[in-house]
């Protein structure tokens, strides 16, 4: 089995020495940057499988980082960091974060959502690769190239709200609760706030509500979702 690279980063040393030991100790090959700068140059020369990212970083911090990192690359990210506010959150996952985690934390874990995130691809990127053009009525969404289309029009959005587009448009009139959404789109079972999933169902809609459109994103009550279409 090929040796997994992780590249953690974090301006505090003691984290990073803590991380590494128990990484090391699990098979892992880790790389260490105390600064975002540092980091995107070790991530543009090394064949990292996933990045563990702190926020407050200096030079660079972390929301530049995992923007930069998204232009390129699908690795996965796990933010690390004590800021453990919802908007945080959501703001981490606008900019692809896959996982986010509040300090203090169990670094079992951690190691757990590691692997987790390493060993698990979530459903609509595991099956887009025989068909990764979905479309109902006036809406289309191209995930290999992560293309969202409404008539002519290309509608920008954000890598999370394109996932769970495609997830739900793959599974047309069937119903979803927000957990098996956070698990299906978010790639395992997430351990964070299901609110999540009603910010992105909030944020498609008004992005692609359209009257004319054959289809929409219902709410089933006491449920969760579904996009029903003709």
């Amino acid at each position: 089995m090929e040796e997994k690279q992780i590249l953690v980063v974090d301006d505090d040393e003691n984290i990073c020495r803590l991380l590494k030991m128990y990484l090391d100790n699990e098979g892992f090959k880790v790389f260490v940057a105390y600064d975002g700068a540092k980091a995107l140059e070790i991530f543009n020369k090394t064949d990292i499988d996933l990045i563990i990212l702190d926020i407050m970083l200096p030079v660079t911090n972390g929301w530049e980082v995992c923007r930069t990192v998204r232009k390129t690359s699908t690795v996965p990210i796990i933010m690390l960091t004590a800021r453990d506010m919802l908007e945080d959150k959501l703001q981490g996952f606008d900019y692809g974060a896959d996982d986010y985690m509040v300090k203090p934390f169990e670094t079992k874990e951690l190691v757990a959502r590691v692997k987790a995130r390493l060993r698990d691809k979530p459903e609509a990127e595991e099956e887009s690769g025989s068909k990764p053009v979905l479309s109902a009525g006036n809406l289309m969404v191209d995930l290999g190239r992560y293309q969202v289309k409404l008539g002519q029009e290309i509608v920008e959005l954000k890598p999370k709200e394109i996932q769970l587009l495609y997830f739900l448009l793959q599974h047309q009139n069937m119903v979803f609760s927000r957990e098996q959404l956070l698990e299906k789109v978010w790639g395992y079972t997430y351990y964070g706030d299901t609110r999540t999933v009603d910010v992105h169902v909030k944020r498609l809609r008004e992005k692609l509500e359209k009257p004319e459109n054959t289809w929409q994103i219902k709410t089933v009550w006491g449920v969760g979702y579904k996009l029903e279409g003709e």
